[in-house]
């Protein structure tokens, strides 16, 4: 086994899951390689809920690319998978299968799968079968592009993103309460890639009041700074873009029913979620709003209740796109996973609002701590990603 070839092939292997990224949701992201006699003869991911495994597309490109001879080639073969394969039938049968059906020799796998279902079971079923199998290999790489599955398989609540954008001294908004663009093409284009990354957008009331967002994606393709595989623009042009749903936190619902959110609420799936039902909510019905009552104390929506209610319909992420009242509120929630924080090189000053508002804490050793796991530039802005400390 030569180490640097594994790497070469696993590292192509996570470049072609990162393509299914907002079509698989709530299944993780998978790429898979097949190599035979130093070169590649397969590959494939994931590319759509309910359609192939990528062990499985990575099989069908073998046969597509060499026909008759794809028997000779799968036959003694060694595939690279990012994640465990899964063992069991759902919508699709197990990639177990038709590894040992095609008798391929050898499985280096990634992650390990936490699904009850799959666990450990993937690999043992491979070793029986004859297999050579290699597991944790670049483990960590392999399970950086899925924290979202990892999360909702385990929790069955959403993966939080609170994302916001604030100039260099903190402020999100001028004393006037502008806001519109802080921040510079290039971030505002990543954010619409985080769009159709997750299954809901998540707002609270004061944005739309303030914005009068649309909050659906117009996401115009890959970034222009990253490397992009050809299949990343297949996949766009076959699927078309993935909307999320958004949900707004109205615990009163003061939303205006000429607001583009309800305008446009027969188009893009909406949830308005209040602290109480007024006689509005009849009204939010009536234009295809799906109207949730779930009071917290102080007339607040109960955010831990909502999330396990949309965990339980499958929505595995939420991008937050609140203001400071909402940000603070989720953050004391502990609903939030990670935060992305797009800074631009720009001094407002004065008394305007920051990205998280409340009281505050007293002590500095009462703040919310999260690490610091990635910072990254898009044009003269820096973004900061941080996450949650389990």
């Amino acid at each position: 086994m030569d180490r640097k070839q594994d790497e070469k092939y696993m590292r192509r292997a996570i470049d072609l899951a990162k393509a299914g990224e907002g079509w698989v949701h709530p299944n993780p992201l998978v790429g898979a390689v097949i190599v035979k006699g130093g070169r590649i003869v397969g590959e494939g991911y994931h590319q759509k809920c309910g359609q192939l495994h990528a062990e499985r597309n990575a099989i069908a490109d073998v046969r597509s690319r060499a026909q008759d001879q794809a028997s000779d080639l799968l036959d003694g073969a060694t595939i690279y998978v990012t994640l465990e394969p899964c063992c069991h039938y759902g919508k699709t049968p197990p990639c177990t299968e038709a590894i040992i059906e095609n008798k391929i020799a050898r499985v280096v796998i990634g992650s390990r799968d936490p699904n009850p279902l799959v666990a450990g079971k993937g690999a043992r079923i491979l070793r029986e079968a004859g297999i050579e199998v290699t597991e944790d290999f670049m483990r960590e790489e392999c399970d950086r592009i899925n924290p979202v599955f990892f999360h909702y398989i385990q929790t069955k609540r959403p993966y939080v993103i609170m994302k916001y954008a604030m100039t260099a001294d903190g402020k999100i908004a001028t004393k006037t309460g502008a806001s519109q663009w802080i921040t510079g093409e290039r971030s505002r284009q990543e954010v619409q890639r985080l769009r159709h990354a997750c299954m809901g957008i998540m707002a609270g009331i004061g944005t739309v009041l303030a914005d009068d967002p649309l909050l659906n994606c117009r996401w115009e393709g890959p970034a222009a700074d990253t490397e992009t595989d050809t299949e990343t623009e297949t996949s766009a042009a076959r699927y078309g873009l993935c909307h999320p749903v958004r949900i707004i936190c109205d615990s009163r619902l003061r939303i205006p029913l000429d607001s583009r959110i309800c305008q446009t609420a027969g188009e893009y799936e909406t949830i308005v979620v209040c602290g109480r039902e007024t006689d509005k909510a009849d009204a939010l019905r009536a234009l295809g709003i799906e109207v949730l009552s779930l009071p917290a104390g102080e007339g607040r929506v109960d955010l831990k209740a909502l999330m396990q209610i949309l965990g339980a319909r499958g929505i595995d992420s939420i991008l937050l796109e609140g203001g400071g009242t909402l940000n603070e509120s989720a953050l004391r929630a502990g609903i939030v996973s990670e935060v992305r924080a797009f800074i631009a090189p720009k001094f407002f000053g004065g008394r305007a609002k920051s990205p998280v508002e409340g009281t505050g804490v007293e002590e500095p050793d009462q703040a919310i701590g999260m690490e610091l796991i990635e910072t990254r530039a898009f044009g003269d802005d820096l973004m900061l990603r941080f996450g949650s400390i389990e």
